[in-house]
């Protein structure tokens, strides 16, 4: 270290003072890095809630170089901020989720259930049903299961050589054809109430039902365009310079 000149002013009415001196062999500088990217996944409001907290910072958003991917089969919207930006370059994606618990009862998801196992879930799963009763009643009729099934098989020739060969089954059980459940079919949706529908599956002597909704499906294909179009709309007023594209 080269000798240098240093002074030290002290304090009004101090007499002494530390100084501490530390050499070192580096320069003790920052390493230089790449601007942190922005890249964010979230509910479908995701880029709707972005921009409108962003949308003033011209640093951050400058809606010439901004464009919105909309995908209605994937339920999704992505916004994409400095697209021309390799360093600057963002992503903010949305998308309509199935909520967990809708997808646990497997409805017209083609998942199979045993009496048993449809009985005991039902059970945990009470506060989804209309009322107590309806649900103590269906998860009884579950746990005591019975059903007959009736087949009828015909086969039949003619001279001519026609044949015929129908098998026909049919499943009679104790349970009601269907029953209604209160739940939000999206994230963050309100409840729907929706008329559910057991769909019986016969293997030898073992029966196992599926749930299947006509009702949540038309309820899911009116939500998926509704969602869309209303936080599409909120963004082209709120930037009407960002491109939105359909995919």
């Amino acid at each position: 270290m080269q000798n240098e000149k240093m002074q030290f002013n002290f304090a009004p009415g101090a007499e002494k003072v530390e100084a501490i001196i530390r050499e070192v062999k580096e320069v003790n500088e920052l390493p230089i890095r790449e601007p942190v990217k922005i890249n964010i996944s979230g509910t479908i409001g995701a880029p709707l809630e972005f921009l409108t907290k962003r949308a003033d910072q011209p640093d951050q958003i400058n809606q010439k170089r901004c464009h919105v991917i909309v995908d209605r089969n994937d339920i999704s919207i992505n916004l994409v901020i400095n697209e021309n930006d390799h360093y600057n370059r963002g992503f903010v994606f949305g998308k309509l989720e199935f909520n967990p618990k809708f997808i646990e009862f497997g409805i017209n998801a083609g998942k199979d259930w045993t009496p048993t196992q449809l009985g005991l879930f039902f059970k945990m799963n009470r506060a989804f049903f209309t009322s107590k009763e309806d649900n103590m009643k269906l998860v009884t009729e579950l746990m005591n299961f019975t059903a007959t099934v009736n087949n009828n098989i015909q086969k039949a020739a003619n001279e001519k050589g026609n044949r015929t060969d129908n098998f026909e089954q049919v499943v009679n059980s104790n349970l009601p054809q269907s029953f209604n459940l209160v739940i939000p079919i999206f994230k963050g949706s309100k409840p729907d109430t929706i008329e559910v529908e057991t769909f019986a599956q016969v293997d030898g002597r073992d029966v196992s039902f599926m749930l299947i909704s006509p009702g949540a499906q038309a309820v899911m294909d009116m939500l998926r365009d509704q969602v869309i179009d209303t936080h599409i709309e909120a963004i082209r007023k709120l930037c009407p310079d960002i491109a939105i594209i359909e995919q």
